[in-house]
């Protein structure tokens, strides 16, 4: 069995073992990883559990000849410990505005800033394709941007819109949306910058009004990738009491002040207006206890699913949060991840299709539920044959 790191108790704890998991992140209560996984997740918890704690017996050469079962395709299948699928996958989006437009991305090859009718469009493909969520994030020029961040909330804004638009004309796929400042801010922060600082509780405010904004329109599922303490239980609440009892929370709960952000940066229009970086709020990427301590605040404030961003880079994040907590855990494989991938390809050093699949299961190996991802219709297309 699994000992807990810190005071055992006879009821969760059955006797010592050499190997140590997790850090207990409230000195009164212990966490013993198999047991509190199970009472979440089940059987799948009790697989992890598994996992981690069993010791294969086996016999001696040639008795025993790992490759067997490695033989064959039909029996390479039947071993498989993870499986991708169209299941697993939310396809990101950018929304601008004007009509009929598809305004390609120089840094994200592929991918495209729409207008409201032609992201309708997109989700119908999605759809098509099984793909079960699109997750929105508006595209705004310089002009657009304010130090209020006023558009922010404004109920006919570009999400807002293609939220209304996707709800009436594809009302089967579910619609993510992102809530941060930093698309209608002329700073190009996530929060109000007041003095030099980003500024939190004036900036929970502003984010509280764009959730609720964005409920009205009928999102199902409100992403906060902004970082500022309190959040969560802030749109919690302003959801509970305007009557948005089932408005999922996907929290950023584990968001890296990363490199790997550029392109995205670009395809929102938020690179040139940013000023300075984001170091203050986002987290630093020698750190992997406080992700921890974050997802768990997360969590007590009404998250219902939590996110490690970057993806590929922060796996050991993914599952640390997986056997940690149990509770459904999502990564985003970020603009750069995907932009290296279409780089190499491009270039004839790399097998895209292959290297695109290979990637996505990783997420899976570690644990995550599913992968925010541009490659969504792309790995769609292969996988459903």
């Amino acid at each position: 069995m699994v000992s807990c790191q810190s005071t055992r108790r006879p009821d969760t704890c059955h006797g010592p073992s050499p190997l140590v998991i997790g850090t207990p992140l409230n000195a009164g209560t212990p966490r013993c990883l198999g047991l509190a996984s199970a009472k979440i997740h089940g059987t799948h918890a009790m697989s992890t559990k598994l996992d981690i704690s069993m010791r294969p017996t086996q016999a001696e050469f040639p008795a025993t000849r790992l490759r067997r079962t490695r033989s064959a395709p039909a029996v390479r299948a039947l071993v498989r410990q993870n499986t991708l699928t169209v299941d697993d996958f939310i396809w990101p989006v950018f929304v601008r505005s004007g009509e009929g437009i598809e305004e390609p991305i120089p840094s994200m090859p592929g991918v495209f800033r729409r207008s409201v009718d032609k992201v309708v469009e997109a989700a119908r493909e999605a759809a098509d394709l099984g793909i079960p969520a699109i997750c929105i994030f508006p595209y705004t020029g310089i002009e657009e941007r304010t130090e209020d961040c006023a558009g922010a909330w404004d109920s006919d804004n570009h999400a807002n819109r293609a939220i209304r638009a996707i709800k009436a004309a594809v009302p089967e796929i579910a619609i993510m949306t992102d809530v941060a400042l930093d698309t209608y801010n002329i700073n190009g922060h996530d929060g109000f910058v007041e003095n030099g600082e980003i500024v939190n509780d004036r900036t929970i405010d502003a984010l509280v009004k764009m959730t609720l904004s964005q409920a009205e329109a009928g999102a199902d599922i409100i992403g906060p990738s902004d970082m500022m303490d309190g959040r969560i239980g802030a749109m919690r609440t302003a959801l509970e009491s305007a009557g948005h009892h089932n408005v999922m929370i996907l929290s950023y709960a584990a968001k890296y002040a990363s490199a790997f952000y550029g392109p995205f940066r670009d395809a929102v229009g938020a690179s040139g207006a940013l000023t300075g970086d984001k170091k203050t709020y986002q987290m630093d990427p020698g750190n992997s206890d406080e992700a921890m301590r974050l997802i768990e605040r997360d969590l007590a404030e009404g998250a219902d699913m939590i996110m490690v961003k970057p993806g590929l880079p922060y796996l050991d994040i993914c599952r640390r949060a997986r056997d940690t907590f149990g509770a459904p855990t999502f990564a985003y494989q970020v603009s750069g991840e995907y932009s290296m991938i279409k780089a190499a390809a491009h270039n004839g050093w790399i097998d895209e299709d292959r290297v695109m699949l290979e990637s996505l299961m990783a997420f899976k190996r570690a644990g995550c539920d599913g992968i925010l991802t541009y490659f969504a219709p792309a790995a769609a297309r292969i996988l459903n044959g």
